[in-house]
């Protein structure tokens, strides 16, 4: 909407004009049309403003719990197999992870940045756990599986203008000193439930079927210790 137009003195006056000395009285409905942008002022401020302190409250995270099945599984004619000696034996040991199809888990490979590490989570099979520790090396980007017909992940509601599913680049950074598995990583969580401590909110038992999950620095360096720890 074009600005208002007001009435001007003349450049060669230092008098002020009628209209300066007496403005015109507002009519009840510009009143009131003033009064109500102002509320509608306030409340967009308000909202910004509870934004901001959403966005500020969000939790960070700089850790991750990566999932992906070691044993062989066959769908659609292909096998999904994809375990940490198979990251390992990629060229420069790096690979992208490729596949997710929830929204919350392709959320947060959006939020993973360069060198952030991560466990490597063997799941889907005899003994679930974790095997071993990689690190991002390429933020999030679109992930063309999506688009290939002939790949499992094939996903035909997303449209290469407008696509739904992304994917990160990781490397293999190192094994575990000892594998630590899920029985044992339960029993701690269960422990910590009762009498507090790092693992009584870890996604993995509150949010367990993703397969990408977020984890808090002491979550993190509490799981890292127990390689230097006898089973429980």
């Amino acid at each position: 909407m074009p600005p208002k137009k007001r009435t001007r003195s003349s450049a060669k006056s230092n008098k002020h004009s009628d209209a300066d000395a007496h403005p015109i009285e507002e009519s009840d409905d510009v009143a009131q049309l003033k009064t109500s942008k102002g509320k509608r002022s306030v409340a967009v401020k308000g909202d910004v403003e509870k934004k901001k302190n959403d966005d500020a409250c969000k939790p960070s995270y700089s850790h991750w719990l990566m999932k992906s099945e070691p044993e062989s599984r066959i769908e659609n004619g292909v096998d999904v197999k994809f375990g940490i000696e198979d990251l390992k034996a990629l060229p420069n040991q790096t690979g992208c992870w490729d596949g997710v199809r929830n929204y919350q888990a392709r959320n947060f490979m959006r939020e993973m940045k360069v060198g952030q590490q991560a466990f490597f989570y063997h799941s889907n099979c005899k003994e679930p756990g974790i095997a071993g520790l990689m690190k991002i090396v390429k933020e999030a980007y679109v992930d063309h599986t999506q688009f290939d017909k002939k790949d499992v992940h094939y996903d035909p509601s997303s449209k290469a203008d407008n696509p739904k599913w992304h994917m990160v680049d990781v490397q293999f950074e190192r094994m575990a000193k000892r594998f630590i598995p899920l029985a044992e990583l339960k029993k701690y969580h269960l422990q910590h439930r009762v009498k507090g401590g790092p693992l009584k909110d870890m996604a993995l038992f509150t949010r367990a079927r993703l397969s990408v999950q977020p984890l808090t620095a002491e979550e993190f360096e509490f799981v890292l210790s127990l390689e230097n720890e006898d089973p429980i």
